[in-house]
């Protein structure tokens, strides 16, 4: 069965494209804070490892980790970029690679198997403290915002 193809006024009806990820590209490390259903209680698993591709198509948008676990075992997972189960996604670190697909990372073990870290220029560290602080200041806001509707009024 094939996929659903959703244009950009599905995605903007669907009310997807409001999602405010962080700009990330192959070889950055990132962690993606996933919604895991558990009976009936919800909580959020963190994933965490480099991006080794990404798959641009509109609404069906992708992208791979490939994360080291238990017994340097790897794991690779796929993400639809508009999946309704990622919670989050924050970049942990900067990647430098030269090629559009880091396929060749499965190969590797060890040190080799690393990505080398992107240096960042003045302007570009000025840009990522900037968005922090404009996050942090949304967040408060929000938390306000459902504390002060929680609250009684007083007349």
């Amino acid at each position: 069965m094939r996929a659903q193809n959703l244009t950009s006024e599905t995605i903007l009806s669907l009310g997807m494209s409001e999602r405010s990820y962080p700009e990330f590209w192959i070889g950055d490390t990132i962690e993606v804070h996933l919604l895991v259903q558990e009976g009936s209680k919800e909580r959020v698993q963190i994933f965490k490892g480099d991006v080794i591709a990404m798959h641009k198509k509109g609404g069906a948008t992708t992208f791979t980790v490939r994360k080291i676990g238990a017994n340097n075992v790897s794991v690779e997972r796929i993400f639809p970029f508009y999946s309704p189960i990622i919670k989050d996604i924050k970049v942990t670190r900067k990647g430098k690679t030269r090629r559009a697909k880091a396929y060749y990372i499965r190969d590797r073990v060890g040190k080799s198997a690393r990505f080398k870290e992107a240096i960042l220029t003045k302007k570009q560290k000025e840009e990522a403290a900037a968005s922090k602080k404009k996050a942090k200041v949304a967040a408060k806001a929000s938390k306000a915002g459902t504390v002060a509707s929680k609250a009684p009024e007083k007349k």
